[in-house]
């Protein structure tokens, strides 16, 4: 149970290192989200858990 957590903690980790260096960065891409039309942002989406997924299994073995 405590792998999840884990997993977890890693993204808050590399979400808040973004928002703490390239504050405006990050604002440049809430921005350019905003105007991306749902079904792009869905697709992004899909393909980044996919490659997640992938990821964790490579390695998991």
């Amino acid at each position: 149970m405590n792998k999840p957590i884990i997993a977890l903690g890693l993204v808050l980790v590399f979400e808040g290192v973004l928002y703490a260096l390239l504050p405006g960065g990050m604002k440049s891409v809430m921005r350019s989200a905003l105007e991306t039309p749902d079904q792009t942002l869905r697709v992004a989406g899909l393909i980044a858990a996919a490659l997640g997924v992938f990821l964790v299994w490579i390695i998991r073995g």
